[in-house]
């Protein structure tokens, strides 16, 4: 027996339809859907204090106390100061969500939970968006000592590229222009645990074509071919994104060029909250609504801690 009509601007989600979710016979499985790898809650400080309510909220971060180091004289005596804990305050001020609607007759005719999975993809994707907005915004956010053609805080003389000039990469250079990314921080006396580097794929496949002939270059004993994560690599953590912000520099013979980003976790703060996730009868039709929102804020508040690598492909 036929079922019901359709409306011209409601999914088919029957077996021949584009969505194919009701079925005649049916696996029981979607087919696993490929997502891109985020980073930003990685490489950032998100130890906060506050409660994230709404979009315009603020939340505290808290830093670490600068320690007063002193000349000894004996007899002298000693001076003891009492650190305080300074505080950053981090607006929230980013919003992102997302809202569909189930209708009851597919939801009661697939054997898959449509809701469930619809909300698992929302998820997702909601962590890629914000984590391709991050990244598009903050390389514009380092100290000028690490970006551009003379970086470097104490010799101004490494090259990260500049817009019209970007750094070519190419198997040969890709190693040499990480351990660059690294002195810049080193100029910048930044510590040396918890630093990092973010690199579109295209560069990390340079990268494995390097020289880069065993493991132990990784600072580990697993091999530098493995998915996301690459490994350690000259004290920064290695990660791949697809994220990246990337433009077409026309100065530049209309080259693609990718913002690459590199510091340490305490340069970045960034806060996120789920903060509505609703489940809705539809009064328009049989059926549920879905929606979720996710506010969010970040800011570089160390700028020396952050660097910008402006690169192409060689």
């Amino acid at each position: 027996m036929a079922g019901p009509t359709r409306a011209g601007s409601h999914p088919d989600y029957s077996s021949s339809g584009t969505a194919g979710f009701i079925p005649e016979i049916w696996s029981g499985k979607l087919v696993e859907k490929l997502y891109a790898s985020t980073c930003f809650g990685e490489i950032a400080n998100t130890d906060y204090e506050g409660e994230i309510k709404n979009q315009g909220d603020t939340v505290q971060i808290r830093t670490v106390p600068n320690i007063t180091i002193r000349d000894y004289q004996i007899g002298g005596g000693l001076t003891y100061e009492k650190p305080t804990s300074g505080k950053v305050e981090l607006q929230i001020d980013k919003a992102k969500y997302f809202a569909f609607e189930v209708n009851d007759i597919d939801r009661y005719q697939a054997d898959i939970k449509l809701m469930d999975e619809f909300s698992d993809d929302g998820g997702e994707q909601m962590k890629i968006a914000i984590d391709t907005d991050i990244l598009a915004r903050h390389y514009a956010d380092v100290h000028a000592d690490n970006a551009g053609a003379t970086a470097g805080a104490k010799s101004d003389a490494i090259n990260l590229g500049v817009a019209g000039t970007p750094v070519a990469v190419s198997k040969t250079n890709v190693l040499d222009l990480i351990v660059d990314c690294g002195t810049v921080l080193d100029e910048q006396n930044v510590p040396e645990t918890n630093r990092w580097i973010i690199l579109p794929a295209w560069m990390g496949g340079m990268l494995k074509k390097s020289d880069l002939k065993d493991a132990s270059i990784m600072g580990d004993s697993v091999s530098v071919f493995r998915n996301g994560k690459l490994g350690q690599l000259d004290r920064f953590t290695v990660y791949l994104s697809n994220n990246l912000s990337v433009v077409n520099d026309v100065a530049a013979g209309n080259k693609k060029c990718t913002n690459v980003m590199f510091g340490h976790k305490k340069a970045l703060t960034f806060a996120s909250q789920m903060t509505q996730m609703e489940t809705l009868k539809n009064p328009s039709d049989f059926g549920n609504l879905v929606r979720g929102l996710n506010v969010y804020g970040s800011k570089v508040i160390d700028p020396k801690a952050i660097g910008h690598l402006y690169a192409t492909r060689g």
